[in-house]
């Protein structure tokens, strides 16, 4: 069984029910999930001009190799109406594969860990949440050192519905 860091946002429609599909979705078609962080607020992340994210890291186990991981990630996506217009734009639905064991991938589909990882914060409050002793394997660092010296000052912030 494989360990699965993953971290799920979106801004358009309702974000708390698409955050809610998407784990009912990943249960049906990547594994069963066994933790999740809270759910976060954040800022917009290289392309302001639109509306806060909602934020969630979670853990999954899988029997998916990478390769079939990603695919049914980027199914789930499209079945949620994730399309790929613009790079940082507004998304129903994203789904990133933070780590996966504590393999390094790099293929030409997928990257793992994620490459930006240790520099938004979107992403490590969230994880550092569920998973502060997670070693990084290239940088060698947890991810609560990784936030702590995250260079990222965007606003992240528990989300109270």
């Amino acid at each position: 069984m494989n360990q699965v860091y993953f971290l799920i946002g979106g801004n358009i429609g309702n974000r708390l029910a698409n955050l809610e599909m998407a784990l009912k979705l990943i249960e049906q078609e990547c594994g069963a999930i066994s933790q999740t962080s809270a759910i976060y607020e954040t800022a917009p992340w290289g392309k302001k001009d639109q509306p806060y994210f909602l934020n969630q890291a979670l853990i999954a186990f899988t029997i998916l190799s990478p390769p079939n991981l990603l695919e049914n990630v980027l199914a789930i996506e499209k079945q949620m109406g994730r399309y790929r217009v613009e790079k940082f734009g507004s998304r129903i639905i994203d789904m990133d594969i933070l780590f996966y064991n504590d393999e390094v991938i790099r293929t030409g589909q997928l990257t793992v860990p994620h490459p930006e990882m240790q520099n938004r914060r979107f992403v490590l409050e969230p994880l550092a949440e569920i998973a502060p002793q997670k070693i990084h394997p290239i940088l060698e660092k947890s991810v609560k050192k990784l936030l702590d010296e995250c260079p990222d000052t965007l606003s992240v912030k528990k989300y109270r519905w």
